[in-house]
């Protein structure tokens, strides 16, 4: 359960952060904070650089590594009752 939660935190952060990172560089492009050529516009880039991972791979595999945890955790009950010394 903790491991589904951490995840989904983790998912969530990965997906919303890579792409306001993604938006700012747009945002600084169309020329608020200097525009192109400017200080702000390198320091996006560079934040565009990071957040293009997060938020096309990351996050993405968060979700399935979200899934894959719950298909175990089901099996792993049913393997549970079906062993289980009291049944």
């Amino acid at each position: 359960m903790g491991g589904m939660t951490t995840g989904f935190t983790l998912a969530s952060k990965l997906n919303n952060a890579g792409g306001a990172w993604d938006k700012a560089k747009k945002f600084i492009e169309r020329g608020n904070y200097g525009g192109k050529k400017s200080e702000c516009h390198k320091a996006s880039i560079v934040g565009d650089t990071v957040g293009d991972p997060f938020k096309d791979t990351c996050g993405p595999s968060m979700n399935i590594l979200i899934k894959l945890m719950s298909m175990v955790a089901v099996v792993m009950a049913g393997v549970t009752v079906a062993w289980s010394i009291f049944g």
